[in-house]
């Protein structure tokens, strides 16, 4: 069967009301549904609400390949992004609807199922993180995705670190104390920190040397959102097929490039 993967924790569906779009997203979920694109079996394993976006978001994962089995539904509203797109590229954040979201914890078969995965990706806004010792205890490789928070005080990051093998972080650009910071994170645990750095690239440390990566340009930029799932799935997949950290950064970076140039985050 090969190696399978799991995103667990945060779902959402972002809607457009301006211009009849949805889809289903969330860190893990625009992760996953690059791997599965890429032959890897993932399963999701979240809430969704009794409604329309709930209904939807279940059709068009499975649609996408994706194991739903543990895609619980529950009474109650989906967690739903508002957005508006102006002027045909800017998008607007209108409203974040926590819905059924805002209570879900992974029940003791939510939990057994996550850990029946070799790669288990979260965020910090899916109410799984108390799970991370548990998976680094039994060995799982542990992907997770702090975005622009890991140095925020609010979501005590420094607690999460040594269990997590891949840590992956979102700056403006690269400095002096931004690496101190990444090789203090990678020293904590990770096999290897990333910080994304948007038009500068990347920057990895794997506990010897520092990486360095550039974009890859895109032919048309589309849409920047989900740039930084996308990398993560590259770099993710490059680590499945055994490639070194600079490799694995290039195809993230492709497969970010790809992703810009098209409306959806996949």
């Amino acid at each position: 069967m090969g190696v399978t993967a799991c995103a667990a924790g945060f779902c959402c569906a972002d809607v457009y009301q301006n211009i009849g779009v949805f889809y289903p997203t969330g860190n893990g979920i625009d992760w996953g549904i690059h791997l599965a694109r890429m032959g890897v079996p993932v399963s999701a394993v979240s809430v969704v609400g009794r409604d329309e976006y709930g209904d939807k978001m279940r059709e068009a994962l499975a649609a996408e390949g994706l194991d739903i089995s543990h895609l619980r539904v529950e009474d109650g509203e989906t967690s739903v992004m508002l957005m508006a797109l102006k002027n045909g590229v800017d998008r607007v954040h209108l409203e974040a609807i926590d819905g059924v979201m805002e209570t879900y914890r992974p029940d003791a078969s939510d939990r057994a199922f996550i850990l029946e995965h070799d790669i288990i990706h979260t965020d910090l806004f899916g109410n799984c993180l108390d799970l991370l010792p548990s998976w680094h205890e039994a060995g799982k490789t542990v992907v997770m995705d702090f975005s622009v928070f890991s140095q925020d005080p609010e979501y005590a990051c420094e607690e999460y670190f040594p269990y997590v093998d891949y840590a992956f972080m979102s700056f403006e650009r690269d400095t002096p104390e931004l690496r101190e910071w990444v090789r203090h994170v990678q020293s904590l645990g990770p096999r290897v920190a990333v910080a994304t750095l948007g038009e500068q690239g990347s920057i990895a440390y794997d506990g010897e040397r520092f990486h360095e990566c550039g974009i890859v340009p895109a032919e048309k930029v589309v849409n920047t959102v989900g740039a930084g799932d996308s990398y993560i799935a590259g770099f993710t997949k490059g680590v499945i097929d055994g490639l070194d950290v600079p490799a694995c950064m290039r195809a993230g970076a492709e497969l970010s490039s790809r992703v810009i140039g098209s409306f959806e985050p996949y």
